[in-house]
């Protein structure tokens, strides 16, 4: 969770009002500075206790600074009369009974840390001091109480509260907090996270060391289940959408699914619909259209063209998923194609020479007359025997002797007229027995 967002849990708490942990009666350990019985043997009567060493500096310190401050010798002179007279001074106090100057600086402190009390004499002046003393270091996500700041007394209760880091995966989302708690379960009420029928990846007695705990929570969601017609909803800490579908007593099979991605998270209040798919196959055969090729050619009229290679369709073989999903057919969908016959391309030439204007010995005669007759003025015209065809009812054979390619009906009007003045000329009216009359009108 190197890249993870850090929060920081202070959980609130009222100066004094930590709950402590009993101890055993007069189980207080030695600390330094503190008189736990009769002076040692051989001691002075009215000796400063032994071990109070920084308390007497921070004392001399003051009252160096109070010296300075009213005027008197230079600072070497003061510190000789001190270092003579302080000694002097305390042997006295005690000899006379005035003790109670130094057992006033002298304070018994409870102390907890982590839960863990015990009591001790010191002489630090507040808080901060006294965590110095015990070489209790604190930072922004700890929590101490009273403030370090604050003055002490004899009797007071000071307590520390290491804070740890909770690495928590909540309901599939990551995140850093900060908790003073020592336990799962005292983390989870400071977090407010509802553990009741929750999935915890350690136990809730678990220990939460200074340097943390990766800890997952999945709490208890409300899930429904749409299934084969009818509704399931539950309670479940399931990872899955899939596991909760399993949980609501609901089998999946082949390619059914879920609404909802089967591994996705599923939140409180979600509804998931269960597909039931059945699925086949199927090919069919479809046609690969030809193409159209068009090369002009200067030996055919103009206007005139001529199918050299007719056009072919290919074929290809299609296969189709097909599948009905709770019933309800879906659009096929195409999962592969193989060619089995390629298209061939249709070629056709294009006449570019140009159109006489006119046959000598043929000009003048009625021919758009003879036209009718034969056709009823459509170069497209077929007879039914399939034999004759255009304007003037050519056969093939006569017509490409006139000159012209391929079938009369795909010439031009023009041409077919072209064509039929040069038979006109060879023959006379005698092609069209029955019709050639209406040349003369």
């Amino acid at each position: 969770m190197s890249n993870a967002q850090y929060e920081t849990y202070e959980a609130p708490y009222e100066p004094y009002a930590l709950p402590y942990e009993p101890t055993e009666p007069h189980a207080q350990p030695y600390v330094p500075g503190q008189v736990t019985g009769p002076p040692p043997s051989g001691a002075l009567p009215g000796a400063a206790p032994t071990g109070g060493g920084r308390a007497e500096a921070r004392r001399a310190a003051r009252r160096a600074k109070s010296a300075r401050g009213t005027g008197g010798p230079p600072s070497s002179e003061r510190a000789e009369v001190l270092r003579r007279l302080v000694p002097q001074a305390l042997v006295v106090a005690f000899l006379a009974g005035g003790t109670s100057a130094f057992v006033a600086e002298d304070k018994a402190v409870r102390l907890s840390v982590d839960g863990k009390p015990r009591t001790l004499h010191t002489f630090a002046d507040d808080v901060g001091e006294l965590l110095a003393d015990e070489g209790l270091a604190v930072g922004a996500h700890d929590i101490v109480a009273p403030a370090t700041g604050t003055a002490l007394a004899s009797g007071d209760e000071v307590a520390v509260r290491y804070g740890r880091p909770l690495r928590l995966t909540l309901d599939g989302e990551r995140r850093q907090v900060w908790t003073t708690a020592r336990t799962v379960d005292g983390a989870l009420r400071q977090l407010g996270v509802r553990a009741e029928g929750a999935h915890l990846s350690a136990s809730r007695s678990r220990r939460i060391g200074r340097d943390g705990l990766d800890l997952a929570v999945r709490t208890e969601r409300t899930v429904t289940i749409m299934a084969d017609g009818r509704e399931r909803t539950i309670r479940t800490n399931a990872a899955t959408v899939g596991e909760a579908v399993a949980e609501a007593g609901v089998t999946l099979r082949g390619q059914d699914t879920t609404s909802v991605a089967p591994d996705s998270f599923p939140r409180d209040g979600m509804t998931v619909t269960v597909m039931r798919i059945r699925g086949s196959k199927e090919v069919r055969e479809e046609a690969i259209p030809f193409e159209v090729r068009r090369a002009q050619d200067p030996t055919l009229f103009r206007g005139t063209e001529v199918v050299v290679q007719a056009g072919r369709q290919g074929a290809r073989r299609v296969t189709y998923a097909l599948r009905t999903v709770n019933g309800v057919k879906q659009k096929p969908r195409r999962i592969g194609s193989e060619v089995v016959r390629e298209p061939q391309d249709r070629i056709v030439k294009v006449g570019t020479k140009q159109m006489p204007s006119s046959v000598a010995g043929a000009d003048g005669l009625d021919w758009s007359s003879l036209a009718r007759c034969e056709s009823g003025g459509r170069p497209g015209a077929v007879d039914p025997s399939g034999t004759y065809g255009g304007l003037y009812q050519f056969d093939t054979r006569t017509w490409q002797g006139l000159g012209g390619t391929g079938r009369p009906q795909d010439a031009s009007a023009s041409e077919q007229t072209f064509r039929a003045k040069k038979l006109y000329v060879q023959r006379g009216a005698a092609p069209w027995p029955h019709c050639g009359r209406r040349l003369r009108g």
